[in-house]
């Protein structure tokens, strides 16, 4: 009984993440926008979570495999783009957000439609971790829950900063557009980078992941809310220096 029980844990936990992010999604569609984020950072939570309850509890099985990555499709795929939609929207119509029976050039339809290749690549990038058997220590390309932390985050920034030049760029529909495309791409691209997984407690095969954790804290000290989307950032530079030691070893 408590064995199947066990088996159980982590699978309801993703579920915990899946439906984390549905909810943000509708709290996106009724203008809860920051309600919206915190549910998706919440979907985070969740999804770390789930993988390490499996790895403790020695549960791990093909079905939960599959239904984490579902869950991440919505919750780090789908619910950010409604957040970036929601932000493009802005930057295109400012605060008069118009309705899509208004009349909107062709170019700002494209513009509109370029979020949504957030949650298409993620559904790539997540359908391939599935079938790649070399993403099992490490990833390839960049996880969906760190790409929907760095666009949320973005959002949170233009919340908490009332720097103008910072809220001029960061409501730009070219500089959304750019951001969207390249780490779209990421998540899709030939890229390894490390996993905040951890084999024992030793600095042995653990040095990049607690240099990342320290930089991270010291990040989050200092910049609160800004720190986000820099410590993403980091986490691309330090994968790829972890893959320039990695190829001169």
């Amino acid at each position: 009984m408590i064995t199947r029980l066990k088996r159980h844990i982590p699978n309801t936990i993703t579920s915990l993440n899946l439906l984390a992010g549905c909810i943000s999604i509708v709290l996106s569609f009724e203008g809860y926008l920051l309600a919206a984020v915190y549910l998706i950072f919440l979907a985070a939570i969740f999804d770390f979570f789930d993988g390490m309850t499996a790895r403790l509890l020695k549960v791990y099985s093909e079905m939960g495999k599959e239904l984490d990555s579902l869950a991440d499709v919505v919750s780090f795929g789908v619910a950010p783009a409604f957040i970036v939609f929601q932000m493009m929207k802005t930057a295109l119509f400012g605060s008069e957000q118009l309705p899509f029976y208004s009349y909107i050039s062709f170019q700002e339809y494209f513009f509109l439609i370029i979020p949504f290749l957030i949650p298409v690549l993620s559904a790539v990038r997540l359908a391939k971790f599935n079938l790649d058997e070399r993403q099992t220590d490490s990833f390839i390309g960049l996880p969906t829950p760190a790409n929907a932390l760095f666009f949320v985050s973005l959002f949170i920034v233009t919340l908490t900063n009332n720097n103008e030049t910072v809220l001029t760029l960061f409501y730009n529909r070219f500089f959304i557009a750019v951001l969207v495309v390249v780490f779209s791409l990421l998540l899709v691209a030939e890229f390894p980078m490390f996993a905040l997984k951890f084999k024992n407690l030793g600095l042995k095969g653990n040095k990049i992941q607690y240099l990342f954790i320290g930089l991270s804290a010291i990040l989050l000290i200092l910049l609160h809310s800004i720190a986000v989307p820099i410590i993403i950032i980091l986490y691309l530079i330090l994968s790829a220096i972890n893959n320039w030691i990695y190829k001169l070893n």
